[in-house]
């Protein structure tokens, strides 16, 4: 039998604005980068790329863990990554689960046969320290404690420090996810105390998705070499991937995406020349403004002041606006991404990123101004520039 040859026609793709929950918008540097000639994943010259990235990484996690790398695969495998290598059959692992990652989290316990306890808030809220001790004493002796710092579901970001040192009073390791956080929010590995966490390349470096930018603490690692079972994941065995991202070793493991890692390193060179105290703060003040504008509009943040991410705004639209439809709109008239809820959300929630390099004035204006002309096309009663005059003036007061 001959299978005939499709006919596919050249790659046009139409060009979107992504204030959505992820993609971001890529960095036009970080799209050079890509089309830069090929090396082997074993060539000394890509060797020492590898090194100038795991250095970047140690600077945008502020981690002086050895290990720290990047995982081939998307943010999703650096989450299976932190959870397979320290969790066994057997194991309690407490999962603080108010979205839709944190439920992941969950999943991923049962399926390395641990004994799961899951922790719930209500989604938008965060978790008190108070309640993850008390589940520390109950279920103790208690192996990892597993928590996402920013919840790209709901818009909510966990306050985390002391939460290591809590941990590890109890014997316990702790799991961060900081996909949508890393290089947008401030991520500060070792001063929370953190053993085990991963990000990845589409949020707030504005990198195409692909790698999770993965960190080990020491703890973690003796947690790692004490298993007696071998990691359910041959691919995202810490210790076999180890031999190959470590100085001196360079034991061939499976295959780098090289171009990734490329457009890795110069997403980071831009995070390093523009600082992460200015990158964080831009990212609040854009946030701020979006957040304005919305209000004036009737629309409200999930979550509460002082627990809502500026990297992942997660607002409910003004009674009576079908939430969909407005997507809808501004996808086919504007080409402009944003997204809906999920879960229990669904249909509840606008969700804007504002992400790495997309985190800029002239995206939240573009957006609020597209927002009011959806809405007006529902027959709201929106004069034009509501929404943008609150943000305006939010700028201006900054």
């Amino acid at each position: 039998m001959s299978i005939p040859a499709p006919t596919v026609g050249e790659l046009v793709p139409s060009v979107r604005l992504l204030l959505g929950p992820g993609p971001s918008p890529v960095h036009p540097r970080v799209y050079r980068a890509m089309t830069t000639p090929q090396l082997g994943h074993l060539d000394p010259q890509f060797l020492g790329i590898m090194n100038e990235v795991q250095a970047q990484l140690r600077f945008a996690f502020q981690t002086a863990n050895p290990f720290t790398i990047a995982v081939s695969g998307t943010g999703s495998a650096g989450m299976e990554a932190a959870l397979v290598n320290v969790i066994e059959p057997g194991d309690t692992v407490v999962i603080c689960a108010a979205g839709v990652f944190g439920n992941r989290m969950a999943d991923i316990v049962g399926r390395c046969g641990g004994k799961l306890v899951k922790l719930e808030v209500p989604w938008g809220q965060v978790f008190p320290h108070a309640t993850i001790e008390e589940a520390l004493k109950k279920h103790a002796p208690v192996k990892a404690v597993g928590i996402v710092h920013a919840e790209t579901s709901t818009g909510a970001q966990q306050p985390m420090d002391g939460l290591g040192k809590l941990c590890h009073a109890h014997g316990a390791l702790l799991v961060v996810d900081t996909v949508t956080s890393l290089g947008g929010v401030s991520v500060t590995v070792d001063d929370w105390e953190a053993d085990a966490v991963y990000s990845g390349t589409q949020k707030c470096l504005s990198c195409p998705p692909g790698l999770a930018p993965f960190t080990l603490s020491p703890r973690a690692l003796d947690a790692v070499r004490a298993r007696k079972t071998k990691v359910q994941s041959w691919y995202l065995d810490a210790g076999m991937v180890a031999d190959y991202w470590a100085e001196g070793k360079r034991v061939y493991h499976h295959t780098a995406p090289i171009s990734m890692v490329y457009a890795l390193r110069e997403a980071l060179r831009l995070v390093c020349e523009e600082g992460l105290e200015p990158r964080f703060a831009r990212h609040r003040r854009n946030a701020a403004a979006l957040i304005s504008g919305f209000r004036a509009l009737g629309a409200q943040p999930l979550s509460s002041d002082g627990e809502r991410l500026p990297s992942l705004n997660a607002v409910t639209p003004p009674e009576g606006v079908d939430e969909a439809a407005v997507r809808k709109y501004l996808l086919a008239d504007h080409d402009i991404e944003i997204g809906g809820g999920l879960g229990p959300l669904a249909g509840k929630l606008w969700r804007i990123g504002l992400m790495g390099y997309g985190s800029s004035q002239q995206n939240v204006v573009t957006v609020l101004a597209a927002i009011e002309q959806g809405m007006r096309k529902q027959g709201k009663a929106v004069a034009p520039g509501t929404a943008v005059s609150a943000a305006l003036r939010s700028y201006d007061g900054a």
